[in-house]
């Protein structure tokens, strides 16, 4: 298996008596700063790990990190693959296979996200309490991977006890945290003021071209989930300057303090 093979190269790069990370985190555009905060990393390229494409999106590093965090071992992805750049849903969703493989048994997703719910501001954190999957793909469609629930329980995608957690981490840290609905698209292009029209109708909190996958692999197999998505800018329709990628990583900058001690106290106090 693909992602087998990959946690085999990574045990091998860090060492027998490298610790089981208790996270496994994906940084999204603009979120990659935390990726210096974990210490002793060993920082392995996309490149290099089997079955891993090279990243090409601007503000991912296209980097495995294995390290600590908060005094915890880690492991982090500075970058993931999307859909939009030609992957399909399974490979877009690899990386959680392989943090599996290497016994790590939360998986926190983060990502850059369009506001669609009004009140929010670019520069906002929304922890995410569920999903809507408009990318019409799913990363489990085919065979069934061994290990795999055929048809997974995805009532609770996100979970409470997580969810809960962060938002004790945001007190503790003075950052404030808001919860909504996600919906993923596949991009790359931004949506119409049509479409963010009608995915507010449908009750989306923020839009976004990543995640999904991710998490629908996550929970199949058996792994407890949360995810924070940073509102970069107001969705399309609902602001007059027009969108770009320029405006995400600048917005995601801009929340990277806040997002790292959030992130980082998480961490820390995972049971």
């Amino acid at each position: 298996m693909a992602a087998e093979r990959a946690a085999a190269y990574i045990r091998a790069r860090t060492g027998p008596s490298a610790p089981t990370p208790v996270c496994g985190i994906v940084l999204g555009s603009g979120l990659g700063g935390l990726a210096d905060r974990i210490e002793g990393a060993v920082r392995i390229p996309f490149a290099e790990v089997p079955g891993f494409p090279t990243a090409t999106v601007a503000g991912h590093a296209g980097q495995v990190l294995v390290g600590m965090l908060g005094g915890r071992p880690v492991i982090a992805m500075a970058g993931r693959f999307h859909m939009y750049e030609g992957h399909d849903a399974a490979l877009s969703a690899l990386p959680v296979r392989v943090m599996h493989a290497l016994g790590v048994p939360v998986y926190l997703a983060s990502n850059a996200a369009g506001g669609v719910r009004r009140t929010f501001n670019p520069g906002d954190l929304m922890v995410i309490a569920d999903h809507i999957n408009l990318m019409f793909r799913n990363p489990l469609f085919g065979a069934v991977e061994p290990g795999d629930e055929r048809f997974p329980d995805m009532s609770a995608p996100y979970d409470a006890a997580l969810r809960a957690l962060l938002h004790e981490c945001a007190r503790a840290t003075g950052t404030t945290l808001q919860d909504g609905v996600y919906c993923g698209l596949t991009g790359p292009t931004y949506e119409t003021p049509a479409e963010v029209r009608m995915l507010e109708r449908l009750g989306v909190d923020a839009v976004g071209m990543s995640t999904v996958p991710e998490v629908i692999v996550a929970r199949a197999i058996g792994m407890r989930v949360a995810a924070v998505s940073c509102i970069t800018n107001k969705a399309a329709g609902l602001s007059v300057a027009p969108l770009d990628h320029a405006e995400v990583m600048e917005a995601g900058r801009a929340v990277a303090g806040r997002f790292e001690a959030l992130i980082t106290e998480f961490v820390r106090r995972l049971p």
